[in-house]
Formats: structure tokens, sequence, C-alpha cells
């Protein structure tokens, strides 16, 4: 029984947005597996990497996409390139989206580098490597943790599609999962493969998909 003098329940708080950032490999370029391209400029996509932007585009473009970010290269410019066409949207570069800057090792044979022993570290203590004359991969996880939350802030409670390199998102999707930085080489990234991190204010991120081809993005939601 009530008395009438009860106090009113307390309003619920409203439940975060959540903001789904989806990640994308650049598709393959004549030099995929063979070489290390860094930076170069110039390098654009096989006929095999157009096939697999455009396949990308279909897949991305069965939901709605607020934004389109790309690495300024020019083989990410063109894997964004049928999903702008598709959407509408504009490409905005973003350099936080980059690719780490390799510096004497741009261009290499992988079969060459492979036989360094600097290579060991690369792949077992990356923390503690810097490329010669390049970039850290402490710091290229750090600028593109950060280009990724200055992007997810624009754009709360939407979703964004960002085009960008294997490493980068390889680190980004460890960092997300918690994942020590000497452990992202155990993440695999094709491609034109997606990846997907769901993200509400004042909760961990939930990754939803690591380096996909195939499921459908139409009916993705934060679990």
């Amino acid at each position: 029984m009530t008395t009438g003098d009860e106090p009113p329940a307390p309003t619920p708080a409203p439940t975060p947005p959540t903001t789904l950032v989806i990640l994308v490999r650049h598709g393959a370029t004549p030099t995929t597996g063979r070489l290390l391209p860094g930076r170069a400029p110039g390098l654009g996509l096989s006929d095999l990497g157009r096939q697999q932007a455009d396949r990308a585009a279909e897949r991305l473009t069965a939901r709605t996409i607020d934004a389109l970010y790309s690495s300024p290269l020019q083989r990410t410019l063109e894997t964004a390139q049928p999903t702008a066409e598709r959407t509408g949207l504009p490409v905005r570069q973003d350099a936080g989206l980059i690719e780490c800057d390799v510096g004497e090792w741009t261009g290499q044979a992988l079969a060459d580098l492979a036989k360094l022993p600097e290579w060991r570290t690369v792949q077992a203590e990356p923390d503690a490597f810097t490329f010669p004359g390049g970039e850290s991969f402490v710091q290229m996880q750090d600028r593109m943790v950060d280009a990724l939350a200055r992007i997810r802030d624009a754009h709360l409670g939407g979703t964004v599609v960002c085009f960008s390199h294997a490493d980068p998102i390889r680190v980004a999707l460890a960092d997300a999962l918690g994942t020590p930085l000497n452990r992202f080489q155990r993440i695999s990234v094709d491609p034109c493969s997606v990846s997907v991190i769901s993200h509400q204010e004042g909760r961990d991120p939930v990754v939803l998909m690591v380096n996909s081809s195939q499921a459908s993005l139409a009916d993705l939601t934060a679990s």
C-alpha cells in the first residue's frame, strides 16, 4: 500500500550513445606480400585491389554510414573511392591513419628484411623497435589510437569508416582488446578486410569483428 508520500522513482540515466568505428585495410597492390612499402608515394591498387575495394563498398553500404576517413596515401584513397561514390560522402584525409614510417626499410623486399637480426625484435618485441630513420611501433599505436578517438568523438552515436593499413589497424585492435603491443603480430588483417570497434562513453571498447571479408555489416550492433 502506498500513502502518496513516497518520493518519485529516480529517472534512469540515459544510455550513452554507441559509436561504431569500422576499420578497412586498403586493397591489394602490385607489391603486397613482397615489399615493405611504408609511405612511398605513387603506389596504387592492383586490379585485384580494385575488385576488393568494390566488394568492400557493397558490404559497407549495407548500413548507414555517417562519415568516411582515410589515410592520405594513394592506395587507401583508391580503396575508399567506391564507398564514397555509393554514399555520396566525402573522404576526409587524416594523417593519423597513415602507414607506419619504416624509414630506411621503405621499399625493401620482405624476404631480405626477414634475414636481418632486427626482424626478430620486430616480431617478438615490437615495443622495443624503431625503424631506422622512421617511426617506432609505440609512436604508431599512440597516434593511431589518438586519431580514432578524435574521429569517434566527432561522430558520437554514428558509424564511421576509416581506411588505413595493416599494422596501424592491428595495433588499434590490440589497444581495444587490451592486448600488449608485443602481441599485436598475432592479429591478422588482410587486404580490404573489415574490423569493427564499438565505443560507449565510460565503458571499455568492444571489438565486434576482426579481419572479416564476408560477414554482413547490416545489422551489426554493440553486444
